[in-house]
């Protein structure tokens, strides 16, 4: 699947995107993955609560399932302007 990255997330992984193959069952699966691969990812997912997670571009949580999701991104709040 995709991976997508925006804002600080992007800047502390270093990467925009990236495809990933993941046996993760859930969102929050997939995010143990990546915070085991290298200490940059590690950073990145350290406070769930400063990010959101959209599947196939539809805002979702993190205990929301992967099946048949394409693409995953991870951004922080936005805020009104």
């Amino acid at each position: 699947m995709d991976v997508l990255y925006f804002a600080w997330v992007r800047e502390r992984i270093g990467l925009p995107r990236e495809k990933v193959e993941t046996e993760a069952a859930t969102v929050n699966d997939l995010v143990v993955e990546l915070r085991a691969r290298e200490e940059r990812y590690d950073m990145a997912f350290s406070d769930l609560s400063a990010l959101r997670v959209a599947l196939d571009q539809q805002l979702s949580d993190f205990d929301a399932p992967l099946t048949g999701v394409r693409e995953v991104a991870f951004f922080p709040p936005m805020t009104g302007g």
